[in-house]
């Protein structure tokens, strides 16, 4: 039987889905669904730090989530903006490092302008939180690809230096939300070996607890990395 001589996951990533299925079963506006899923976003980063995490990595907004209904993307935007101006003296003080992946400087000016000053504000931090703005997995792997061809150099190694992701330990564990078994194109170079876990909870309601119970799962799996 192989050794699993990795109990400790050190990076874990969260698709946070659910918060239009939580406003939903509440008659409640979907606007509210997002909101309360701010609220559980805050409280999963401020208990990251007893847990022992050095990187959380989160799917806040992907490439395909323009698709939506304007004012629902326009709902989203303003929570990012609060959520930003809020959240960024807590980050600093608690010595959190931002990292944005994704096509981010795509975003509205006024955002891009926020996260900008976030990154240097928060440039010092040891304990990283990656947040996922207008992020695709295949857009970021044919950026990559491009880069490592373009140097000339078309290897698994070349494009993994070449990933968003590239300063950040592997990934050790993917956690979805909701109930939905798929990736939604997160991560997806990223996730070859990480373990996996679809959990029911809907995204407002996860909490710490949920965390750490998914963090407990992944202690007790043997990893195996295509050997025996």
């Amino acid at each position: 039987m192989a050794e699993n001589t990795e109990k400790r996951a050190r990076h874990v990533a969260i698709i946070m889905d659910g918060n239009g299925r939580w406003a939903k079963r509440r008659m409640l506006p979907r606007a509210m669904g997002h909101k309360r899923g701010v609220e559980a976003l805050r409280e999963v980063v401020r208990g990251c730090r007893d847990l022992g995490l050095e990187c959380l990595t989160l799917y806040a907004f992907s490439s395909e989530n323009w698709k939506r209904e304007e004012e629902e993307v326009d709902d989203l935007m303003n929570l990012m903006r609060k959520f930003i101006k809020s959240d960024l003296p807590e980050f600093i003080a608690n010595d959190v490092k931002l990292k944005i992946i994704g096509d981010w400087q795509g975003l509205a000016p006024d955002i891009v302008e926020m996260l900008e000053d976030a990154l240097e504000q928060t440039s010092k931090g040891t304990q990283t939180v990656a947040v996922a703005l207008n992020y695709g997995s295949q857009q970021e792997i044919t950026r990559a690809a491009t880069k490592a061809a373009a140097a000339g150099d078309v290897t698994e190694a070349s494009i993994a230096a070449h990933l968003d992701t590239a300063d950040l330990p592997p990934l050790d564990l993917l956690i979805r939300t909701s109930g939905e078994v798929r990736l939604s194109n997160f991560l997806l170079w990223q996730s070859a070996y990480a373990e996996m876990l679809f959990v029911d909870t809907l995204w407002p309601d996860f909490t710490v607890e949920h965390l750490k119970q998914a963090l407990d799962n992944f202690a007790g799996r043997e990893r195996r990395f295509g050997g025996r």
